[in-house]
């Protein structure tokens, strides 16, 4: 075996070794890139609390309310009957912001006398906005008591109407907050996701 055969077969097993390590190195780092790069994906409970919520309202009867989650908040959805729809426009003077001028407190479909999509249904966040309380429903008039029905907070005497609108003198600052939602067919909203408004 002449020397250049020995140079022509060490830069043989040279260029061998080097693309062999290189494969081997490609690997390696796909190995440890895997994991690494799965671990930045939201894990599935993450993906749940913010993904939307689909509500069926097929079994809700007029002046019922359910209450469902979305993203760790109870919200109310309420299906208001004739004489709740007809007592919105009582005591307006008795509210503070009654024309939803607030444009933070719902998206600008819901800036109207229902503060909804569909009049018929009311769809809410269940927590007040002085501290955070969950309000009762009282869905019962009391016109002597200047009450329409509504929400009241247990903790410190805020009220709302059955729009979710604050009344004056009370310690919440605002209307109760209107996510984002729209309607997929009749009997079915998806909270949590307005595109595509119904």
């Amino acid at each position: 075996m002449t020397e250049d055969d020995a140079d022509r077969i060490d830069r043989n097993r040279r260029h061998f070794l080097t693309v062999a390590a290189a494969a081997t190195g490609a690997v390696g780092a796909g190995f440890v890139a895997v994991p690494f790069l799965a671990s930045l994906k939201p894990s599935a409970r993450a993906q749940a609390l913010g993904a939307p919520v689909e509500v069926p309202l097929g079994s809700v009867q007029p002046g019922e309310m359910i209450r469902v989650l979305w993203r760790g908040r109870l919200i109310f959805v309420l299906r208001r009957n004739d004489a709740m729809l007809a007592s919105l426009g009582d005591g307006l003077d008795r509210l503070r912001d009654p024309n939803s001028e607030v444009v933070e407190q719902q998206p600008d479909y819901a800036a109207n006398d229902t503060r909804s999509l569909r009049p018929e249904w009311l769809v809410v966040e269940g927590s007040c906005t002085h501290l955070g309380c969950a309000p009762l429903e009282d869905f019962q008039p009391r016109p002597v008591e200047g009450w329409g029905g509504g929400f009241f907070c247990p903790c410190h005497g805020s009220k709302f109407d059955l729009a979710g609108r604050v009344y004056k003198g009370v310690p919440a600052p605002s209307n109760l907050r209107v996510p984002p939602y729209r309607f997929v067919r009749d009997d079915l909203i998806l909270i949590g996701q307005d595109s595509g408004v119904a």
